[in-house]
């Protein structure tokens, strides 16, 4: 067994990937619980892509049997109850998840240098995510399956010259039909899966070339000698830590950060049962009563909302009375969380050792994304667009104000190695 171990090795060498880029990867000692969500994304999914094979199994992607398909799937398959809110809910969770994992990016500075092609990467996916989540939110064709796409689709025809070929281009047909289905599936299960386990092997090896940020913002991976004689290699078993670089203040991802994230999915394997078991439609925001609702071209919801993932852009677009602008702002709101890593021109990561504005700045920032999520999932009234608005203007504000006074930020001195208690 050792012979074919190591013929194998020498033709495949799986043992020096998993070892290079799963246990013996050197993750700073200081982890805290906000850097349990990359795994945790992992994890939902997998569950993904496990849930929406089975689904695919007794789905019929056509306009006369693709809400017939679901309710049998809920009410007659094996189990397909489960398998229907595993899918909706996880959907949920993974935008939970990715949502907080983009949020410890942001407070710990780890979008700066050297790390900004890693969030890059981790945008894309983001990016690629919602276009997956919209993709799949039609295949239903319940009530909002059918007016949401409406909506959404709708807003391309705002675009100068070709807005109304590139509709028509999208949808497949004049109006939202069994054809927009069909290639909206086709796209869901395929195409952009695809896209998205490239973009994650990307994000996993560019995370792996700069090494992990921690909650100090002080670099582990160093230039051989840059810190002196008194900095020694801790990972000399493998060639990547034992050449040109020193890693200190380090620990192997297995047992420890294995460990660590295994707490991790305990807790949201808890939370995510009660949720699944108990309140799978968490109140009509994972799934909306409309959506019990066979597709009716000849009858419009009362209003009309995106997912909850989807509300805090939409309300940006809400919030202009221009469609044309409104479709601008809500691009451009994507954009800037793009352009981060060139708006914060500041040297100090994290936000313990930065300015009181910065986390000023950081606290009223959360706040407006929360704000317009709440507001995006409610009608336009005169109130509602007033406060849209304004908390919109408190989102891009803070790309604004991080370029003006990072380049001169007051900052706290950093400690020469990472604090651990």
């Amino acid at each position: 067994m050792d012979a074919l171990l190591g013929w194998i090795e020498k033709r495949l060498p799986v043992m020096d990937a998993y070892k290079k880029h799963l246990s013996e990867y050197p993750m700073p000692k200081n982890f805290n619980f906000w850097y349990i969500f990359g795994s945790l994304a992992m994890l939902v999914l997998v569950n993904q892509l496990v849930t929406g094979i089975w689904l695919t199994m007794n789905y019929v992607p056509s306009g006369d049997g693709a809400f017939a398909s679901v309710e049998y799937i809920m009410r007659d398959v094996d189990y397909g109850w489960l398998l229907r809110y595993m899918h909706s809910t996880g959907a949920s969770a993974f935008f939970i998840v990715v949502y907080l994992h983009m949020f410890r990016g942001l407070i710990y500075g780890s979008y700066q240098k050297p790390r900004e092609l890693l969030w890059l990467f981790g945008m894309l996916i983001f990016l690629v995510l919602m276009a997956e989540a919209f993709m799949g939110y039609l295949l239903p064709w319940g009530q909002m399956s059918y007016w949401g796409a409406q909506v959404i689709i709708s807003l391309f025809g705002a675009i100068p010259v070709i807005g109304d070929d590139l509709t028509l281009w999208i949808r497949g047909d004049y109006v939202i039909s069994g054809a927009t289905l069909n290639r909206f599936f086709a796209l869901h299960v395929i195409a952009l899966p695809i896209v998205l386990l490239l973009l994650i092997v990307l994000h996993v090896l560019a995370l792996h070339e700069v090494g992990s940020n921690n909650p100090d913002g002080i670099e582990t991976k160093l230039p051989k000698g840059s810190k002196g004689e008194g900095y020694k290699t801790q990972f000399p078993f493998h060639k990547q830590y034992s050449g040109k670089y020193d890693v200190i203040d380090s620990i192997p991802f297995h047992p420890y950060g294995t460990v660590k994230d295994l707490v991790g999915v305990a807790v949201f394997a808890f939370l995510f049962s009660y949720v699944l078991f108990f309140n799978p439609e968490m109140g009509g925001y994972f799934l909306e009563p409309p959506n019990f609702e066979a597709a009716n071209p000849l009858k419009t919801p009362e209003h009309i909302a995106p997912v909850w993932y989807f509300t805090p852009f939409y309300a940006i677009l809400r919030a202009v009375p221009d469609k044309l602008l409104g479709v601008v702002a809500m691009g451009a709101s994507i954009v800037f969380l793009f352009l981060l890593p060139w708006f914060d021109r500041c040297k100090v990561r994290s936000y313990r050792y930065r300015s009181k504005l910065h986390l000023a700045n950081i606290i009223q920032f959360t706040i407006s994304f929360i704000a317009l999520g709440i507001l995006g999932s409610l009608p336009a009234t005169a109130l509602y667009t007033l406060m849209a608005q304004i908390f919109s203007f408190g989102y891009f504000m803070f790309f604004i104000l991080l370029f003006v006074y990072s380049k001169n930020e007051a900052t706290k001195p950093l400690p020469e190695r990472v604090t651990f208690k």
